[in-house]
């Protein structure tokens, strides 16, 4: 008799329930999320270097990130729309190319005006991804491996994040700031060359495409606000804002901060940052099991809770006490990134197949841009509190989410409609 672990009982069931499409839709999904992140990261990660080289204020600096994020939300937005209207696949492609171009593209600016034009075309691109990515793999899903299934995707993240760094680190280590920031940028070329598979390979859940190009009210703003959908449009928004404004706080201006106020050099900094997203993707990972057993909400909750603390924590250490930053790093990674492995199989449960890309691409980022005022708000008290004090701002987001989830149901184990 066999002992070898069968698909359905191994820990990785939910991978191998996807069949020979969902993979390759996976695989699709998780590369372009990834890169998604390696593309937004190098800019936080530069903000040093650029604040330098143009002569501009920290306040100035956040703007570059809030535009970004606020016009994201815009892509974000109308990709949901095409997601609906042209398909999951062919949406994904568009976002893709549109994220690399602009972020190379920022690698040739020549004034801040002309860097924040093209970040904020960038912004289009980064917004988009995520909702036909993470709808796509959502769709070929079983209900009770959907939660920890879309986590993964969403732990990509912490893997272009990653790369990202490692990137930086070289790179800044080995030219000249002046020009690292340059060639930081263009490296965001990457992601072009994830179209070729995703074309080639990657195809919508048969079933519901069906459903969804059948449907006359598919890709339409209005419907998200009727009727019972519209109170949970609303709520949902607030829910991405609170969660997203906690997270771009840190992601913005934790680099920043470790340079400045704890006086890191590159090489440190690159230390705590890869401690950093070893958290993150630890948290992923384990708030994609954590959604699937605990439900969507009491995971919100939970890692809600323990963000705003942590965020806490990281930015009142005392000076010199650089051991104990150390400790809470890990952890903070984990709690601000677990918190997000929820919301890519909730906003699917929330919505029918014909509006669920609009409904998705709308919440998660109209999210983003509430959440961008965030890391803008940090930029501006920075002058009188100092970045570490004013990045306790980012703990108020998290309460905010608790409370949006009191309008909220829970969707645990529901079948998509």
């Amino acid at each position: 008799m066999s002992t070898r672990t069968t698909p359905t009982t191994s820990p990785f069931a939910w991978f191998h329930s996807l069949g020979a499409k969902g993979k390759r839709a996976f695989a699709g999904a998780f590369g372009g999320f990834g890169l998604d992140a390696y593309d937004f990261q190098v800019l936080p990660l530069s903000l040093f270097a650029i604040t330098a080289y143009f002569g501009i204020s920290q306040a100035q600096a956040g703007l570059l990130n809030t535009v970004t994020l606020v016009v994201s939300a815009l892509g974000g937005a109308i990709a949901g729309v095409l997601a609906d209207r042209i398909g999951r696949v062919r949406t994904l492609m568009i976002t893709v190319i549109t994220y690399a171009v602009f972020t190379v593209a920022c690698g040739f600016a020549t004034s801040y005006e002309m860097l924040m034009v093209f970040r904020a075309l960038q912004g289009l691109g980064f917004g988009g991804e995520w909702a036909a990515g993470a709808i796509l793999v959502a769709e070929y899903c079983k209900p009770q491996y959907r939660g920890r299934t879309v986590a993964f995707i969403q732990s990509s993240w912490a893997v272009g994040w990653g790369l990202s760094v490692v990137v930086y680190t070289v790179v800044f280590s080995f030219l000249p700031p002046d020009t690292a920031w340059r060639v930081l940028f263009w490296t965001g070329a990457i992601p072009a060359v994830l179209i070729f598979y995703v074309r080639r390979n990657v195809e919508d859940a048969p079933a519901v495409e069906e459903k969804r190009a059948a449907s006359t009210r598919k890709g339409s703003f209005k419907a998200i606000f009727r009727g019972p959908l519209g109170h949970t449009t609303f709520f949902a928004s607030v829910l991405a804002t609170g969660v997203q404004g906690g997270y771009y706080t840190l992601a913005s201006w934790v680099p920043t901060y470790l340079r400045t106020e704890r006086d890191l050099s590159v090489v440190n900094t690159g230390g705590y940052l890869a401690l950093l997203i070893s958290g993150a993707f630890a948290g992923y990972v384990t708030g994609g099991y954590l959604t699937d057993r605990l439900g969507r909400k009491r995971t919100f909750t939970l890692f809600a809770a323990l963000s705003a603390v942590l965020i806490v924590l990281f930015t009142q250490i005392p000076d010199g006490a650089n051991g104990l930053l150390l400790l809470v790093t890990f952890p903070l990674g984990f709690a601000t990134s677990a918190i997000f492995s929820g919301f890519g199989s909730f906003l699917a449960e929330l919505y029918p197949t014909d509006l669920r890309g609009t409904g998705q691409g709308f919440t998660y980022n109209f999210g983003r841009a509430g959440g961008a005022l965030f890391p803008t708000a940090v930029g501006f008290l920075a002058a009188g509190m100092g970045v570490g004090g004013a990045m306790i701002f980012g703990a108020i987001a998290y309460g905010i989410a608790v409370l949006a989830l009191l309008g909220l149901p829970e969707t645990k184990g529901v079948e998509l409609r």
